[in-house]
Formats: structure tokens, C-alpha cells, sequence
């Protein structure tokens, strides 16, 4: 069990896919800079089940995904901050807000890739991919490129499908390779299913 500085968010973070934000309030200032000093600056990112990002007494996931900084810029009444999802955790306890939020978290195995599932993860990228260019105002767009790495590549696909953050959350909390990418598929096919076209 790890006690670790806490991002509460309204999106959610898969691993090995980017994170930026902007970074304002006080007390997640102060975070960042304690970050900056740290060896290993990393800290997790849950989504917010109910309420708001600002200010606290919000409800949130029991499920997260630490995230590691690899850049920071000032800017005039900001930081601009770049994270990377890492390893995925359960929130075992979560601290007082004081200074920042804290929760005490433990690690989830990472999902265990097989080379048998390399027609499953085509066909979910294949389908993300078809579904994403019917949405031009996706954050992601249909021909981002993808890690070569089989793993990092099936979560990247779970972040640009087109889905609402509960449908993402049920993914985040996959237990198998297989899982995931079957999801990956079922949950964007029904949002093509449900949207109307043009």
C-alpha cells in the first residue's frame, strides 16, 4: 500500500496515453511543485463520480491510474502540465484533503498480453478508427498514430474511442487483455448503433 497526492478529475486516465492539464488551484499548485522535487514525480488521477473539479466534496472512483510528469511550463496564471498514465491502482483509503488530496492506493497488475489477441486488437482499432471519423470534434481524431507496443496500443485505443466517461471507467476496470479489447469493441459499437448518421 502507497500513500500518494491525488488528482481528481471529470475525465479519465488509461495508461500510456498523455495527460495535459492546467493546473490553477492552490492547492494543486502546491502539489506540482512538490512533484518538481521529487525523484519520481508521479500522482493519481481518479474520475469524479459526482460533483465538481474545483473546490472539493466531490464523490470519486474507487479505480485510478497513476500519472507520471514529464513536462510543466508557467504560464501567465497557470502551470501547463504533460503526464503519462502508468500503472492502474485501487484506492484502498482515501486522506485528508489537506494540503492536497492523499489516498492510500494499491498497484493493479498490468494486463498480460498474448499474441493470440492480435486480430482482436486490429479489429477494435479498426473499429475505433471508423467510428472516431464520424465524429470530427473527437479529441482524438480517426488517424492518430498508436504505439508499436501491443499493450501501450490497446489502452491507447481505449482512450480515443468515442465513448462517455462511464463507458471508459467500465473499461479502466478491465481484468483481462481480452476483456478490454472485447469491451473496446461492444461499447464503440453501440455508439455507432445509437448515432444518428450525418
Amino acid at each position: 500500500m502507497t500513500i500518494m497526492p491525488m488528482f481528481p478529475l471529470g475525465s479519465v486516465l488509461f495508461p500510456h496515453t498523455p495527460l495535459p492539464l492546467r493546473v490553477f488551484e492552490p492547492r494543486y499548485l502546491r502539489l506540482m511543485g512538490e512533484l518538481l522535487d521529487s525523484d519520481d514525480p508521479q500522482f493519481g488521477v481518479v474520475l469524479i463520480d459526482r460533483g465538481h473539479e474545483t473546490g472539493g466534496g466531490d464523490q470519486r472512483s474507487g479505480i485510478g491510474t497513476l500519472a507520471r510528469l514529464v513536462d510543466v511550463a508557467a504560464g501567465a496564471d497557470a502551470l501547463q502540465v504533460v503526464a503519462i498514465g502508468t500503472d492502474r491502482f485501487t484506492v484502498d483509503r482515501w486522506l485528508d484533503d489537506d494540503p492536497y488530496p492523499r489516498a492510500e492506493v494499491s498497484l493493479q497488475e498490468p494486463l498480460a498480453w498474448n499474441d493470440a489477441l492480435t486480430p482482436l486488437r486490429t479489429e477494435a482499432e479498426a473499429i475505433v478508427r471508423r467510428v472516431l471519423d464520424r465524429f470530427p470534434d473527437a479529441p482524438w481524431g480517426a488517424h492518430i498514430e498508436l504505439s508499436s507496443d501491443p499493450v501501450a496500443a490497446a489502452w491507447q485505443v481505449a482512450a480515443i474511442a468515442p465513448l462517455v466517461e462511464y463507458d471508459q471507467q467500465r473499461l479502466l476496470r478491465a481484468t483481462t487483455m481480452g476483456g478490454l479489447l472485447q469491451q473496446i469493441i461492444d461499447l464503440t459499437l453501440e455508439v455507432d448503433e445509437i448515432w444518428p448518421e450525418g
